[in-house]
């Protein structure tokens, strides 16, 4: 054990120190481009985004194999120390990009933090928090009818309360109800497939691209539109599932292994039935943290808008109220703790670093090193899987932004966004809905894809459910059963 992780962390700082020296000496360089006059009046995340190298983005490949290596080679002791390990990998990204970009850099990492971050880790605290006080008592038997049969109210749900609020509210009675049952992996899997990413994409509370758009000018229910779209996806999986949960549920009969609890079945009930009332109240928050105008106030140097201060404390309330009003036998009967939360907590933050380079090469567009890139996506095929397989990996909400923006810029080269939108909305409408669709379908194909795939797996691993490693996750599910659906989606609607 000793000498993996002695192996894995050699490897690890090597690549550190390769893409610490070669970010430092190419960055340099490029930064003298774009101090050139011509570059002058560029916006100064754009320019830096401008003379990022590709050897920037080597940060993010190492926490990405951190998190599939280690908990597979060394799970004990990445359990105890993958705080460091995201710390380690944020900071040999921010200090080479610190160096190079002096205010400029100082600027992005306070804006990837204060700007994003923060919203983002409320958000989840919160719907984690409040979801975590809701309990369903009685006795539920995790039979093929009824596990399909959560997983699809689970779906219809996310797009109303969030994909976490949803994935939050249903995955632990989802697993008490299958604690008698062998095979449970695949159903973890499914439910985060519908629950915790494709429900939420039919309204901008659902995810956060579409909440996204909705603040650019896209009205809340026009992602109606890629409801034909995600009832196709859903359907197929749904039924994909239902015909495995049968087949696992009679080999276990055939096995011998299936033991249904005995005893006296005690009726279905809710206990803290009131924190439905919170979540609908921060649901209520994000909505008008989308309507209101209440002007911009400046943190650090970062500019947001009042509105959204007050959602995020109005979210932090919200939990502080659910901890306090939920009496503590609640939560212990969830078997709710703290740590998955806290997982996400220590590992996006070091995501969220690693990835600025990724986002900001991404936003120079046919000006960065991913010109190439940008300059071949023309068809909304393209869009649709570019955008997913991106969303996949990074942030999905500024990458649906930087998307969102290159379709404007593409019809619309030279008009005011206001005047853009309703363009992009009635005359090339595709092109919407398969960026739309990719950010949100793609999030199920990897555990960084959508936050909440990230806690339901660890609630997951605490209630006792194995659940398959960063890279299993992929090639025996996603890319087995995820990737051919999408193809028939790109044939069917993005021809």
């Amino acid at each position: 054990m000793k000498k993996r992780i002695i192996f894995l962390s050699a490897l690890f700082f090597i690549i550190a120190s390769f893409s610490l020296a070669m970010a430092v000496e190419h960055g340099a360089v490029e930064h003298e481009v774009v101090e050139h006059e011509a570059a002058a009046h560029v916006e100064p995340g754009l320019k830096v985004g401008m003379s990022l190298p590709l050897w920037s983005t080597i940060p993010f490949l190492g926490i990405l194999l951190s998190i599939a290596l280690f908990p597979l080679f060394a799970p004990r002791w990445w359990h105890h120390h993958f705080p460091k390990v995201s710390a380690f990998w944020a900071i040999i990204t921010a200090v080479p990009f610190i160096m190079v970009y002096k205010h400029a850099g100082i600027h992005e990492t306070l804006h990837i933090y204060i700007g994003d971050y923060f919203p983002f880790i409320v958000l989840l605290w919160g719907l984690f928090t409040i979801a975590g006080g809701i309990f369903l008592r009685g006795t539920l038997l995790g039979t093929p009818p009824v596990n399909t049969g959560i997983i699809a109210i689970g779906t219809a749900l996310a797009s109303w309360m969030g994909t976490t609020g949803a994935a939050m509210l249903l995955i632990r009675p989802f697993l008490r109800a299958n604690r008698y049952r062998k095979y449970r992996t695949f159903m973890v899997v499914f439910f985060i497939f519908l629950v915790a990413n494709i429900g939420g994409a039919l309204t901008p509370v659902g995810d956060p691209p579409l909440f996204l758009g909705f603040l650019h000018g896209v009205p809340f229910f026009w992602t109606f539109k890629i409801l034909p779209h995600m009832l196709f996806v859903v359907v197929i999986l749904l039924g994909t599932y239902f015909l495995m949960d049968l087949y696992y549920y009679k080999k276990e009969k055939k096995e011998g292994i299936l033991k249904v609890p005995s005893g006296e079945r005690e009726p279905l009930g809710l206990d803290g039935w009131y924190n439905f009332i919170l979540l609908a109240a921060l649901v209520g928050s994000v909505i008008m943290s989308g309507t209101v105008k209440w002007g911009e106030i400046s943190v650090l140097g970062v500019h947001r808008t009042v509105q959204e201060w007050a959602r995020d404390f109005i979210i932090i309330a919200l939990g502080i109220i659910s901890i306090v009003v939920t009496p503590k036998k609640v939560r212990e009967d969830n078997e709710f703790t703290w740590f998955p939360i806290k997982e996400v907590a220590y590992l996006f933050a070091g995501i969220f670093m690693t990835m600025t380079p990724c986002l900001l090469i991404l936003k120079a567009g046919e000006h960065g090193v991913a010109a190439p890139l940008i300059k071949a996506i023309k068809a909304p095929a393209h869009y649709f899987w570019v955008t997913g397989s991106l969303s996949a990996f990074l942030d999905n909400a500024p990458t649906y932004l930087t998307f969102f923006s290159s379709a404007l810029g593409k019809f619309y080269a030279g008009l005011p966004e206001p005047q853009a939108v309703p363009g992009l909305l009635t005359e090339n409408a595709i092109y919407l809905k398969a960026i739309s669709a990719g950010a949100v379908f793609f999030g199920a194909n990897t555990y960084i894809g959508n936050a909440p795939n990230f806690m339901v797996r660890s609630i997951s691993e605490e209630a006792g459910t194995p659940m398959p490693s960063f890279f299993g996750y992929m090639l025996k599910y996603s890319c087995t059963i995820l990737l051919p659906v999408f193809v028939l989606v790109t044939i069917i609607f993005f021809p």
